[in-house]
């Protein structure tokens, strides 16, 4: 399986990558800047690639790829530049970051997603498009809660939004289990074209 990691220098996207080759897979990650990605392997190709530069993602992406995207921006605009340069690219498949609590999500969340929803404020409408464009492309939008950097949880599992718990600020769940999480998407489909939700338990 031809997986490419979108943002492998950010910590999600370098989690991405690193639990993509610990599992056996060949990785190609793209950054704006390559030399950032803070990992070595012999199945790892580093790319230069820009979301708002449709051209350089296409420039790597095939018919074959598996795109998991780790992007996060405090700059509203940049994650629909990226979903609609990597739908334009037309891989296999799109297994996406997104916030628990906005847009498809939020209904299921309650109340206790307002705090979040104060926090990203201006970049939720960018947020939930770019979600949008990747659900109308048959990909997987994955709904996480407040990331943490502890180890992957060995109680993780898996749900879609009818089995989404309410909204906890103090439920933290780790970047290599939303990882772990994206990567079990990657390998056995359970939610094309769905929002899903990565738990620690």
């Amino acid at each position: 399986m031809n997986l490419i990691v979108l943002a492998a220098s950010g910590r999600t996207g370098l989690a991405l990558a690193r639990k993509a080759l610990e599992r056996g897979h060949a990785v190609t990650a793209i950054a704006r800047d390559p030399e950032r990605i803070a990992l070595d392997h012999a199945n790892l190709r580093k790319v230069a690639g820009d979301v708002t530069d449709p051209a350089s993602i296409a420039a790597v992406v095939d018919p074959d790829s598996v795109v998991l995207s780790g992007l996060g921006t405090d700059v509203a605009g940049v994650l629909l530049d990226g979903a609609k340069s990597v739908v334009a690219a037309e891989p296999k498949r799109i297994i996406w970051l997104g916030a628990y609590g906005t847009g498809a999500s939020a209904e299921a969340a309650g109340e206790g997603a307002g705090v979040l929803r104060k926090f990203l404020g201006d970049r939720i409408p960018d947020k939930i498009a770019a979600d949008d464009t990747v659900l109308a492309a048959g990909g997987t939008v994955f709904h996480a809660g407040v990331l943490s950097d502890e180890p992957e949880s060995p109680s993780r599992r898996t749900v879609g939004l009818d089995a989404a718990p309410p909204f906890d600020l103090a439920a933290k769940v780790s970047r290599d289990t939303v990882a772990a999480a994206m990567l079990d998407e990657a390998e056995n489909p359970r939610f094309p074209g769905a929002v899903a939700l990565p738990l620690a338990g």
